[in-house]
């Protein structure tokens, strides 16, 4: 049977380290951050929901999603915030839930299923296990800084639009710690697959 692993953090928590770690393990990653985007190029059903509800001074001139004139609007917006996630999750479930099926098909032991939004969206139903990727605030706050150059308060603004990872913490079956080396992460999921039977030595 292949089990089903929900991978999540949050913003700069380190969750695409991990991910990698899993595909070097052999475990198929599904990603929902690039189906989203995948699911928004140019002519994609939700792509034309995005312009009928946003408008078209969100796109680039080759028609494309401007995603900085996008995430600027719903950031500062809860409503226009949901109005997007509305259009897209839906285009991203039904396509991870299609890859999901092919694993199954062909009996691998496990497919990862890495979703940032794995709590708020109410998606446990979709994975047998939960895994978190934890840092403590400070980590994330200072990774966050200096990957994306962001100020200290923008860098906040982002941290605090998403549920706290000590609150995802009690609602995880497993928490991956990420404050220290790729190696030390390494050894904590190496532990986790051979106790899920993943991986054998």
């Amino acid at each position: 049977m292949t089990i089903v692993i929900g991978l999540t953090g949050g913003i700069a928590s380190g969750k695409s380290t991990v991910s990698n770690i899993f595909k070097k393990a052999g475990i198929r990653v599904i990603d929902a951050d690039k189906i989203s985007r995948e699911v928004v190029e140019v002519g994609q059903p939700a792509y034309k929901q995005i312009i009928e509800t946003f408008g078209e001074e969100i796109l680039h001139e080759d028609l494309t999603l401007h995603r900085e004139k996008l995430g600027a609007l719903i950031f500062s917006d809860e409503t226009k915030r949901k109005q997007l996630n509305e259009i897209v999750h839906p285009a991203v479930r039904q396509e991870m839930l299609k890859q999901t099926q092919e694993e199954k098909e062909r009996q691998a032991k496990a497919v990862i299923l890495d979703i940032p939004l794995l709590f708020e969206s109410s998606l446990t139903y979709m994975v047998d296990k939960t895994v978190l990727v934890y840092v403590n605030e400070d980590t994330q706050l200072k990774r966050l800084m200096e990957r994306n150059g962001f100020s200290e308060e923008e860098a906040m603004m982002r941290i605090n639009s998403q549920m706290p990872l000590k609150d995802k913490v009690k609602l995880s079956d497993e928490i991956i710690d990420n404050n220290g080396s790729i190696e030390e992460t390494t050894i904590q999921i190496n532990k986790l697959l051979m106790k899920w039977g993943i991986c054998e030595d």
